[in-house]
C-alpha cells in the first residue's frame, strides 16, 4: 500500500512542478527551446575539442614512452656489456688460481 502511495505523491508532485515551471518561466518555449538547441550544440563543440585534446595527449604520451623504452634498452645492453666483462673478467681469474 505504501508503494502506491509513493508514486501518487510522486506523480502529484511532478504534475505541481511542471505547472509552477510553466507559470514562472521566464521566456516563452521558443525561446527556451532555441537556448537548449545552442547551448546542446556548444556541448557537442566542447566534448570534440575535448575529444581533440585526449588524442593529442595520447599521441605525445605515446612518442615519450617510445623514446623512454629506447633509452633504456641502450642502458640495458650497456649494463649486459658491463656484467659480461665482469664475469670474463672473473673466470680467468679463477682460471689462474687453478
Amino acid at each position: 500500500m505504501r508503494n502506491r502511495e509513493f508514486w501518487i505523491a510522486l506523480g502529484v508532485g511532478a504534475l505541481a512542478g511542471g505547472v509552477a515551471a510553466l507559470l514562472y518561466a521566464p521566456q516563452s518555449g521558443a525561446q527556451t527551446r532555441k537556448k537548449l538547441k545552442r547551448g546542446i550544440e556548444d556541448a557537442g563543440e566542447a566534448l570534440e575539442d575535448a575529444g581533440d585534446y585526449l588524442r593529442d595527449q595520447a599521441e605525445y604520451l605515446s612518442r615519450e614512452a617510445q623514446k623512454l623504452i629506447e633509452r633504456s634498452k641502450g642502458q640495458f645492453e650497456d649494463a649486459l656489456d658491463a656484467a659480461s666483462g665482469v664475469a670474463t673478467k672473473a673466470a680467468k681469474s679463477v682460471q689462474k688460481l687453478v
